[in-house]
C-alpha cells in the first residue's frame, strides 16, 4: 500500500512496485486524486492518512501487509504553516506505527531527508551518525520520525525501514515545495522560456538524485534481508552533489542560449543548513546502495523527457 501516491516519489514508486509485485496487488491512496497512469495500473482510494479509523479498516479488509507512507508537507511548504506541518508528519507517521504494531504490518517504509541535519553537522561527506540539529519544522519532524521509528523497531520489533534522500529530481511530476526544487524547474524553465530565476545562489551546493535511482534504492532496501540492516532510524544516501552553476552548465550544452539569474529567498538560509554531500558508505555495505546516474547522464534525460512532454 502506498499512501500519497501523487506526490513527486509516490506516483512513480506506485508504478514502479505494481512493475515488481503486479497491478492488483499494490494499493495506492491519497488525499487527492492520483494521475492517470495510478489510476489505470490498479487499485486507487482517496484516504486521509490522519482519519486512523478509516486507515485501519482499509488495511484490515484488503489484508496489506506492507506499507510505504509518503504523504507529507515539505521543507519550503512546512515554513509557512509550521504547526499544520508538524501535525501532518508527526501524527500521520504515528497513525502507520500503531497500525503496523497493533495489526501486524511485516514492513513500513517511511521517508526521512537531509533536512535532519542542521548547521551545526559537518557539511562535506556528512556521516551516517553525526549531530543533527535541524532549524527548519520538516527537519525537525523528520528527525522526530526517525527516533520514533527507531523507538517501534527496538520496543515493539516493528520493522520499519527508512531513506534520508536528498533533493529528488524528477520530469513525470512537478515539484512539491521543497528547497531542491530548483534543479527541476530549471529544466522546465529553460524548455519553456530559455530562461530561469532561481531562488538559491549559484554556489549552493546540495545533494541531489535522478528519480530513477531514488525509487531502485527504496525498493532494494525493503528488498533487503532484515539481519543485514544496522541502521533503524535512517539511512543516508548520497546521490550527487552539484550547485544552480553547474547544473545551468550542463544545461547550456543543450541550449546554447539559455541564461540563468539569481534571487535568492527563505530557502536559501533552509539550503545553508544541509548538507553539501553525504556519506553514503554505510547503506553501501547493508544492502548494496548504489547510483546509475550522474549530473550529465541525469540532463540528458530530463532534456528529451520534458520536450516529450511540453511538445518542444
Amino acid at each position: 500500500m502506498v499512501i500519497g501516491c501523487s506526490g513527486q516519489i509516490g506516483s512513480e514508486l506506485t508504478l514502479a512496485l505494481r512493475g515488481v509485485y503486479g497491478g492488483d496487488n499494490v494499493f495506492a491512496t491519497d488525499i487527492k486524486q492520483a494521475p492517470a497512469d495510478v489510476i489505470e495500473s490498479g487499485p486507487f482510494q482517496i484516504l486521509d492518512v490522519m482519519n486512523e479509523k478509516n486507515l485501519i479498516h482499509f488495511v484490515i479488509r484488503n489484508k496489506i501487509s506492507q506499507v510505504y507512507h509518503l504523504a507529507a508537507v515539505l521543507s519550503g511548504n512546512a515554513e509557512k504553516l509550521p504547526l499544520q506541518a508538524w501535525d501532518i508528519n508527526m501524527k500521520s507517521l504515528m497513525n502507520i506505527l500503531n497500525l503496523g504494531k497493533d495489526n501486524g504490518l511485516k514492513k513500513i517504509f517511511w521517508p526521512s531527508s537531509i533536512a535532519v541535519f542542521g548547521p551545526t553537522t559537518p557539511r562535506i561527506n556528512t556521516p551516517q551518525l553525526t549531530v543533527m540539529e535541524p532549524t527548519t519544522v520538516y527537519g525537525i519532524s523528520k528527525q522526530a520520525g526517525e527516533r520514533w521509528c527507531e523507538y517501534y523497531f527496538n520496543k515493539y520489533g516493528l520493522d520499519v525501514r527508512s531513506i534520508r534522500y536528498p533533493g529528488l529530481i524528477s520530469y513525470k511530476t512537478e515539484a512539491g515545495g521543497g528547497t531542491t526544487d530548483y534543479a527541476v524547474e530549471i529544466f522546465y524553465d529553460a524548455v519553456k522560456n530559455k530562461k530561469y530565476e532561481c531562488f538559491l545562489k549559484e554556489d549552493a551546493s546540495l545533494p541531489m538524485m535522478f528519480m530513477p535511482d531514488a525509487i531502485e534504492s527504496t525498493i532494494k532496501l525493503m528488498e533487503a534481508d532484515a539481519d543485514k540492516l544496522s541502521i533503524h532510524s535512517s539511512y543516508n544516501l548520497g546521490g550527487i552533489s552539484f550547485n544552480p552553476a553547474e547544473i545551468a552548465a550542463e544545461v547550456k550544452k543543450h541550449i546554447p542560449e539559455f541564461e540563468i539569474t539569481y534571487k535568492p529567498d527563505f530557502r536559501q538560509k533552509i539550503a545553508e543548513s544541509w548538507p553539501a554531500s553525504i556519506d553514503d558508505s554505510v547503506a553501501r555495505k547493508d544492502w548494496g546502495c548504489e547510483y546509475e546516474y550522474d549530473l550529465a547522464k541525469m540532463t540528458d534525460v530530463m532534456f528529451r523527457e520534458i520536450s516529450k512532454k511540453l511538445n518542444k
